[in-house]
């Protein structure tokens, strides 16, 4: 059984990113950028209107002016404004040669082709964007190593980048094993329970960015499990596994990741999680993970979550981790490090705080579903009494 640092540093060792891709940038929500975007022209390209209004000669200050046109967005006019005229423009027109300022609508009063600019003073430059506002050209836009959100994309197609170089998004097939699982619409006869674990670590995977082959459910015989684990092998980038990864008779996984692979560990000093268990085999990544719920979560956020994070390119792979205090005494045997389901949330003064979900049974999903992270509680030391500050792994921004 061996430390989970030592677990996360075979992790590290043994799996990589994948290939750089080319693709449009529309269909790239959620993958990383493999290379830095520069924008090849200024945006806005032209003086640009920043309100509905008229465009002025600062320096004529307030007073009635002579409207020489329109300026709509869209196309150029050609007007000209000049001393003691103005000109209508549209937010994000062009602004006409010779203006200096935009006037918004609402301080002025139109009449008989004239309009009364009731601003005063008026600034050089007011509700002008100049060239080269928001993007200057040249400007990097997007540096390598950036995941690509909505205003990612949006400023892709702002600098025309239609098609982006990104690394791969990662195809991970999940498979439950056990001869007592069935699926969750059918009625589990004496002895059976629903399969939880295939759908928690599907929607776990997908969470991620990452594409999801499920295998459905294997049962305990032997040549149905290497069938189904060769298929996946062939198919996916990794394969994740749940069950059958302990010391019993039917626990097939782990003897058969042994024969066609390496195992990298079997057994973590860790709680919930122990029998996780991390193999490769043929330069695929395989994670066999505890047939209980929680442990299944919570190793998948601790084990695979990184090894995820690093097949797409992400340079920070891991959840965030900061100082929490504790809320109260929370009990602890000193053996294992203990992964705690807690509620964090910042007090009055900011200070991180932990609550735990109750009850940290490895078969009690509600403990997860009322958590938003985890304290560390190392081993070697007993109990944590109120107000103790640990280490807390953040599964949302809080």
């Amino acid at each position: 059984m061996i430390p989970i640092e030592d677990a996360l540093a075979h992790i590290e060792r043994h799996v990589k990113r994948l290939p750089i891709v080319s693709m449009p940038f529309e269909q790239a929500l959620g993958l990383v950028l493999a290379e830095d975007v520069f924008a090849d022209e200024p945006m806005p390209p032209f003086p640009a209107a920043a309100v509905d209004g008229y465009a002025v000669i600062a320096e004529n200050g307030p007073g009635w002016h002579r409207i020489v046109g329109d300026q709509m967005a869209g196309y150029i006019a050609e007007i000209e404004v000049t001393s003691g005229t103005a000109a209508r423009v549209t937010t994000g027109a062009p602004i006409p040669p010779g203006a200096t300022a935009m006037i918004m609508i609402e301080e002025t009063e139109e009449q008989d082709g004239r309009v009364n600019i009731k601003t005063d003073p008026i600034e050089v430059g007011a509700y002008i964007r100049p060239i080269g506002l928001d993007i200057q050209q040249g400007q990097q836009a997007l540096a390598e190593g950036t995941q690509l959100g909505p205003a990612e994309l949006g400023l892709l197609a702002t600098v025309g980048r239609t098609n982006v170089e990104v690394y791969r998004r990662p195809v991970v097939a999940v498979m439950s094993t056990g001869d007592e699982i069935v699926e969750p619409h059918e009625i589990p006869e004496r002895g059976q329970i629903r399969d939880s674990n295939r759908f928690t670590l599907m929607s776990l995977v997908k969470q991620t960015g990452a594409t999801v082959l499920d295998m459905g459910i294997i049962s305990d015989k032997q040549h149905r499990l290497e069938s189904q684990i060769e298929t996946a092998l062939t198919q996916a980038d990794m394969l994740m596994t749940s069950g059958g990864v302990s010391m019993g008779q039917l626990d097939l996984v782990k003897p058969y990741f042994a024969q066609r692979g390496t195992i990298h560990f079997g057994r973590v000093n860790t709680k919930p999680g122990k029998p996780v268990t991390f193999a490769t085999v043929d330069g695929v990544p395989c994670f066999g993970m505890p047939g209980f719920p929680v442990s299944a979560m919570v190793s998948f956020e601790i084990f695979v979550y990184p090894a995820l994070r690093t097949m797409m390119g992400h340079p920070d792979r891991h959840h965030p981790r900061q100082k929490a205090m504790l809320e109260h005494t929370f009990r602890h045997a000193p053996y294992r490090t203990e992964f705690h389901r807690v509620n964090l949330y910042r007090n009055q003064e900011g200070q991180l705080t932990a609550t735990s979900t109750g009850f940290q049974g490895s078969g009690r999903l509600l403990s997860m579903v009322e958590a938003n992270g985890f304290v560390i509680l190392p081993h070697g030391k007993s109990d944590y009494e109120t107000g103790s500050m640990v280490e807390a792994v953040l599964l949302e921004i809080i």
